[in-house]
């Protein structure tokens, strides 16, 4: 059982749909397994949820919108 995982942000349905099945799609055509043998996580961070250089991403955003 074959598992792709990829943590994003905020993510609508139709880029979880695409994604999911682009994903299979490749996976199952490099490794030469079938689609149904993969397992995809599309697991969603809230900027509150993530750091980055030391400070929470939703505080870097709204830094970054503040100077623009």
């Amino acid at each position: 059982m074959p598992v792709i995982t990829l943590e994003a942000a905020s993510l609508n349905n139709d880029q979880k749909k695409r994604l999911i099945s682009e994903f299979t799609e490749s996976a199952a055509r490099i490794m030469n397994l079938p689609k149904e043998a993969f397992y995809v996580f599309l697991k969603e961070n809230a900027p509150d949820t993530v750091g980055v250089g030391g400070v929470p991403l939703s505080e870097r955003q709204r830094t970054t919108r503040d100077s623009e």
